[in-house]
């Protein structure tokens, strides 16, 4: 063999080698999750996972349901004992003496065949791969298709694995000079040498027009065809219901409205789809090999991490231990100190006891005392065994142990200790916040808070995490543009180590809607995030203004708070003794309040609430000068000149295209009037609403326009027009009892969180540092 022959041959071989090995890698992706060996006669569920049919019939029967039916086998030469595929001669018994087994385990004895009134079931198959019950339908695996791309791929897998090994013979040739087949015909199902294919394929015949194959052990059917329509091609693919249809399919009314495309677009599509995603994973090996090599360290870290976590647990253990241990050693100290002095008191006495009786020696000795007759002598030794006989006498008369023998307040209750032992566990993090959505709000900056579970670890800091959704970038709001991802969602941003429960954002984008969350971490690390919640930011820049108490302000009706932010209208005593006085009519005074500001361009907005028990409050906009007018010729309210909500000038004079001075909404008694759009029309009825916790105003000068909003959920309530040919005023008008509150702005609330904590994670110690 020369060199350039042997250089051809070693570079075949390392190819044939090179083949096989990457056919043997793609084993695990051929197996059937049921059975985990090669996978025969696969069906697709809903779910789009393959399963042997055999295997799933098995699944359903140990679930308690009725024998399933299942597609037949292909009755050629190919399913005889002698040529069975590899896969069962490797599993003897066959599949169906397996399932009548498991059938007479479950059913006691074989059910035999269903009553056909027997009703429709649902079946429901546990698919092991995505671990989740998909629904069958009514005909069970009937339904399913039979995934024929997998068992192609399975048949090129074995031929590829046995490097010619396996070879199929020939099923017409007689023995014994049976050759290796070299075509299969899939018409007829079987096998065939040259000679023996043009003897059963003569030319000019309808057999000479059959398919032929490579030799196979396995025949499947040349097309898949509707499991309802079994003569129907399947030539449409719903992309609505991800099902293949027949003609006779997509007629059906549940198909009507869906995405159905013919099945070569769905071909092309799905295949350009496929091959642009792994020319993508090809063209980044080396990305897919960092995260191999990085997901093999965090194993390598996994085993390490986890053996240090267990010798800082044993050591944990070992110093409650030896904590144990040293306690002990002192409280049995204690109690044998009690004892010692317990048993010297009881010993003593026993002594003093013993020394009464008649042969002890105190009495004894007294005995021998008496026999003194020297007078002084006896008087003298007498005095102190006098003395002793009387102690001794009296506690004979009310004789008690000098030391109690019980140690019952030397008993342990050890409860506490035992529960918290018991409950002894890894630290968890904090569990996800719950956001208060009452206190949550848009303004002029954002304000958020949230709380933690009642059983939740505590949290040393907290991460807020906003982010912009879909719509229109309008004009910034805040000062500063964030970034964007173009047409889709901005990325996440992020307030790190949040002391408190609330935070303010600021730097936010005008009339668009944002998504936060917040998660607690501690020494454990980050938990949970709480669940998203949407705010909708305020269209224009936030008016910042008080109440001008300067105008015409009836002191006796009217109090500001301080600050000049909030306003209660009281009618007081005076209009209590004019009512007294008017017999047939009560005539109601109006009392207004402006900002102390005025507005000569751009677009503004500003919230206020008002009180639901507030009899009549107007609140809107007006011309300045009109409103100094309005204050210095105080009007009846049962017919004003102007009236608020028409919108016009009810006087004949003025011209009826001209915009009107104000624009107030009427609310009160908790409700609020909506005009309708032609509230010029004396025949139109207005409208009543719920009023709202708080109302929005929005002002166009340039075009003149005020737009009332639920402040909350920034919903338009109304729309209606203003003249702006001069400055124009935010107004409040209370008619009768009323009280409102402007919204505070929160970039002016106090704040007082406690500034983060910078946490350092030791092997042993953790030292906090403010």
């Amino acid at each position: 063999m020369t060199d350039a022959e042997l250089h051809t041959f070693t570079s075949i071989m390392d190819a044939l080698v090179r083949i096989s090995s990457n056919m043997k890698s793609m084993e695990r992706e051929l197996r059937c999750p049921v059975c985990e060996e090669m996978v025969k006669q696969p069906i697709v569920l809903p779910c789009l996972h393959s399963v042997c049919v055999l295997c799933a019939a098995e699944v359903l029967v140990q679930r308690g349901y009725p024998p399933p039916e299942l597609p037949p086998e292909p009755n050629t030469p190919t399913s005889s004992p002698n040529t069975r595929s590899p896969r069962q001669a490797r599993r003897p018994p066959p599949k169906t003496d397996r399932l009548d087994r498991v059938l007479r385990t479950v059913c006691g004895t074989y059910p035999g065949r269903r009553r056909k009134d027997t009703p429709v079931l649902t079946m429901m198959f546990p698919c092991p791969t995505c671990r989740s019950d998909v629904e069958l339908g009514e005909r069970g695996l009937m339904d399913c298709l039979r995934n024929l791309t997998l068992e192609r791929i399975v048949e090129r897998y074995r031929h590829t694995i046995s490097l010619g090994s396996m070879a199929v013979m020939c099923q017409f040739c007689k023995p014994p000079q049976t050759l290796e087949a070299t075509k299969g015909c899939a018409d007829c199902r079987a096998n065939f040498c040259n000679e023996c294919f043009k003897l059963y394929h003569p030319w000019g015949t309808p057999r000479a027009q059959h398919e032929h194959i490579l030799p196979t052990h396995s025949f499947r059917p040349k097309l898949l065809v509707c499991v309802e329509h079994e003569q129907e091609r399947l030539q449409f693919y719903c992309r609505s219901c991800q099902r293949l249809l027949c003609a006779l399919c997509k007629l059906r009314r549940v198909h009507s409205g869906h995405k159905v495309m013919p099945i070569a677009q769905a071909y092309q599509t799905l295949k350009d789809k496929i091959t642009k995603e792994m020319n993508y994973v090809l063209g980044n090996q080396e990305m897919v090999q960092a995260q191999i090599t990085q997901v093999e360290s965090a194993i390598a870290q996994t085993e390490v991490n986890s053996a240090v976590a267990k010798e800082q647990m044993n050591q944990c253990v070992n110093e409650l231990r030896g904590v144990l241990a040293e306690r002990q050693g002192g409280l049995s100290k204690v109690i044998e100190g009690s004892r010692s002095q317990r048993a010297e008191a009881l010993n003593s006495q026993l002594s003093e006891k013993q020394s009464l009786l008649e042969n002890a020696g105190l009495v004894t000795y007294t005995q021998e005392l008496l026999k003194e007759t020297d007078q002084p002598c006896f008087v003298q030794a007498a005095r102190v065994t006098h003395t002793r006989l009387v102690k001794a006498i009296d506690n004979l008369q009310h004789f008690s142990l000098s030391a109690d023998p019980s140690f019952r307040h030397f008993h342990m209750d050890v409860s506490r200790e035992l529960k918290l032992l018991s409950g002894m566990d890894f630290i968890q993090a904090p569990l996800a916040p719950v956001i208060d959505t009452q206190k949550t709000l848009a303004y002029d900056q954002l304000y958020l808070c949230w709380r933690l579970p009642q059983d939740s670890a505590p949290a040393w800091y907290y991460s807020v995490e906003y982010q912009r959704k879909v719509g229109g970038s309008g004009p910034l709001w805040g000062g500063v543009k964030s970034e964007s991802t173009g047409s889709g969602n901005s990325p996440w941003q992020r307030l790190e180590e949040v002391g408190g429960t609330s935070a303010v954002i600021d730097r936010l984008e005008m009339d668009s809607v944002y998504v936060l969350r917040v998660r607690g971490c501690n020494k454990a690390g980050y938990g949970e995030c709480s669940e998203e919640v949407y705010l909708h930011t305020p269209p224009a820049p936030v008016l910042p203004f008080c109440l001008d108490s300067r105008w015409g302000l009836h002191a006796e009706r009217i109090a500001l708070g301080k600050g000049q932010t909030y306003a209660r209208s009281v009618p007081g005593l005076t209009l209590l003794q004019a009512a007294d006085r008017a017999l047939t009519s009560c005539h109601l005074t109006s009392d207004l309040l402006v900002a102390d500001v005025s507005v000569t361009q751009g677009r503004h907005y500003w919230a206020c609430s008002v009180e639901p028990g507030s009899y009549l409050v107007k609140v809107g906009v007006g011309l300045e000068s009109k409103l100094q007018e309005w204050f210095h010729l105080p009007q009846d309210m049962a017919s004003p000149r102007y009236d608020p909500d028409s919108g016009h000038d009810s006087g004949t004079e003025d011209a009826q295209d001209c915009p009107p001075p104000f624009c107030f909404l009427t609310m009160g008694m908790g409700k609020i009037l909506l005009p309708k759009c032609g509230a010029s029309n004396a025949s139109a009825t207005p409208l009543t609403a719920p009023l709202p916790p708080r109302l929005g105003l929005c002002l166009d000068f340039e075009r003149g326009r005020v737009t009332f909003y639920d402040a909350h959920s920034l919903r338009v309530l109304w729309e209606g027009t203003v003249d702006c040919s001069a400055p124009v005023c935010p107004a409040f008008c209370f008619i009768g009892g009323g009280a409102l509150q402007l919204q505070e702005l929160i970039a002016n609330r106090s704040t007082e969180q406690t500034p983060p904590r910078r946490v350092t994670i030791q092997t042993r110690a953790t030292n906090l540092c403010n």
